[in-house]
């Protein structure tokens, strides 16, 4: 989602948002903007002007072709107004609950965003996934491409990699210099990946210019044709350079060791949940989730065929034609179907559902990376969220028992639910609320939630997309030990192994956990050691928000009165993406 840093510090009071307080607020829009109001929405325009890539992904326009500056001095701009927001936040006063949950939440993430900066670590940032390696490219996936205008706002961005590649490359060395590095197998992968960009006639900014056409699919005006020829041609050759610098002078300076260690993995886990947890309880609780769903696999299995085991279940699920889905076309429309369904069930029986957040587009990627991920809406719903397919080179069968939670956990009520509803609460939230904050072990927990969610509800009723589901949460069980296992040397379970984890003993483990394609076992297994903490966000965020709603319906039933799913989820998603601990003060207070 958003790319920029986040952040931990002291926390405000707060008083419970209740739903008849949102309905009232939604129903008159008479809640008059306010001081801590203006104070974020301050912090989001200094921030889209020092980033104008996530102005194009909100939507925003006025910063078509220009790129953040990664260099340390953009750095250096971005610690400037953290520090800035942050005391005006310590002179603010909150007049209502909402205010209350601004104040918890901003003081939270910049104040993490704060330590992040002070620990060097953000200008060495490199890894498979989630670095300037990739989102110089990957901005180019939400640009309008419809009309000639459009296309020469891509030929001016493309232009401007060369000298967004640049400000990294010298980020990257700053760190190198202060003895901050990311592990040699992160740089190899990237060195890859930056080699594929940038290829001639078959790299992603060859075929831009070559692919490139108005909607309707006629041919660009002869000028904008060259200077997308000339702006793909400079960004493919930067790119290429930056894998030249990788591979000479950053790979050499780059330690074999992948684990973090712990101080540096308790910041970041910070950093992805908005909570703080115990690492050793929480490493335990993930052994544990993962021996009880293995055995709520092994039950399902029975079902779906009688004395059958985990793995010849799934088989015989592979092998049923109705389950199968030959080419991306066909993935594309069944992701579609089945997300239109899953809006026009739930709208109004279970969540607020209303105006455009009833669009969900379902896309393949036109990348060959590996991965399913959303991308929300812009800022006025001209651009619909999407849930976007990533489909490795070579892969072209699929099976619908395997994924249906994935269009669940993307889709409704996932992702595009959590983030359309943030965009939408214009009346309720400020801009910084509703487009900036993004946690990830709110927004990923929340969807992984959805899935159990829909289980409950009946809708994962089928043994196969249950053993799917199943298959999912197994999975991301798995990587918590994985995760924390291996970055803090912890000693691995006796059913897996002996010893304390390695790498090369957490990939055989991933192996019997993860049934996925070898190519995105790699990938996976690439991203769990080069973004640490990210990867548990997902499991403990959906431990956390069932931790949430189980203290509220233990109140209610001690209180005497029905507990309302309904409201529930107004409530929790009218608050935006929020750290954890903000989101337990704000419900629970």
């Amino acid at each position: 989602m958003h790319g920029f840093f986040h952040v931990s510090a002291p926390r405000a009071r707060l008083v419970r948002v209740t739903q008849n307080t949102h309905q009232n607020q939604h129903s008159s829009g008479t809640r008059t903007p306010s001081a801590l109001d203006a104070i974020a929405d301050e912090f989001t325009r200094r921030l889209l002007d020092l980033d104008p890539a996530l102005a194009t992904e909100l939507g925003y326009p006025g910063h078509e072709t220009e790129y953040p500056d990664y260099s340390p001095a953009g750095l250096a701009a971005h610690s400037a107004l953290v520090r800035d927001t942050l005391s005006a936040l310590d002179a603010a006063t909150p007049e209502d609950e909402i205010d209350e949950v601004t104040l918890d939440a901003m003081r939270e993430r910049l104040g993490l965003d704060a330590e992040r900066h002070a620990s060097g670590w953000v200008a060495a940032t490199l890894n498979n996934i989630e670095s300037p390696a990739q989102s110089i490219r990957a901005v180019f996936d939400l640009m309008p491409a419809d009309t000639a205008e459009h296309w020469r706002h891509i030929a001016g961005r493309a232009a401007n990699v060369p000298a967004a590649i640049e400000g990294y490359v010298a980020s990257l060395r700053a760190a190198a210099a202060d003895g901050k590095v990311s592990a040699a197998r992160q740089v190899r992968v990237v060195v890859g990946q930056c080699r594929k960009y940038g290829a001639d006639g078959t790299g992603f900014f060859a075929r831009l210019a070559t692919d490139a056409r108005l909607d309707g699919g006629a041919a660009l005006p002869d000028e904008v044709v060259s200077a997308l020829a000339d702006g793909c041609t400079a960004a493919a050759a930067a790119y290429r350079g930056l894998a030249d610098f990788l591979e000479g002078e950053l790979l050499p300076q780059a330690p074999e060791e992948d684990a973090v260690g712990r101080e540096r993995y308790a910041l970041e886990s910070r950093r992805f949940l908005g909570a703080t947890v115990d690492l050793e309880e929480t490493y335990a609780w993930g052994v544990a989730e993962l021996d009880r769903i293995i055995a709520e696999q092994e039950a399902v299995a029975e079902q779906i065929k009688p004395g059958a085991g985990i793995a010849e279940a799934k088989a015989a699920l592979n092998a049923d034609p109705a389950r199968q889905l030959k080419g991306t076309d066909a993935l594309r429309a069944w992701m579609q179907d089945l997300s239109d369904r899953a809006v026009a069930n739930l709208a109004g029986t279970h969540f607020e559902i209303v105006g455009p957040m009833h669009q969900l587009e379902c896309m393949i990627a036109p990348t060959q990376d590996g991965g399913i991920y959303y991308t929300a809406p812009s800022d006025d719903f001209s651009r619909p969220g999407r849930m976007w397919w990533s489909v490795p080179e070579g892969e072209d069968t699929f099976t619908t028992w395997a994924e249906t939670s994935t269009v669940y956990h993307e889709g409704v009520p996932g992702h595009h639910l959590q983030c359309a509803t943030a965009v939408y609460r214009r009346e309720l939230l400020n801009d910084w609320r509703r487009n900036i904050c993004w946690v990830s072990g709110h927004g990923e927990g929340w969807a992984l939630y959805a899935e159990r969610l829909m289980d409950e509800l009946g809708y994962l009723a089928d043994p196969g997309d249950r053993m799917g589901m199943l298959d999912g949460q197994r999975m991301r069980a798995a990587r918590v030990v994985f995760d924390i296992g291996v970055h803090l040397g912890l000693e691995v379970p006796e059913r897996w192994g002996t010893g304390t984890w390695t790498a090369e003993k957490g990939y055989g483990f991933l192996k019997q956990n993860l049934d996925v394609s070898e190519g995105q076992l790699d990938f996976e297994f690439n991203r769990y050691l080069g973004w640490p903490g990210q990867a548990p966000s997902y499991k403990v965020g959906q431990r956390l928000w069932e931790q949430v709603r189980g203290e509220l319906e233990a109140e209610a039933a001690a209180q005497g009165r029905e507990f309302d799913l309904k409201e529930f989820h107004t409530r929790a998603l009218n608050l935006g993406s929020v750290g954890l601990d903000t989101l337990r003060r704000a419900l629970t207070a």
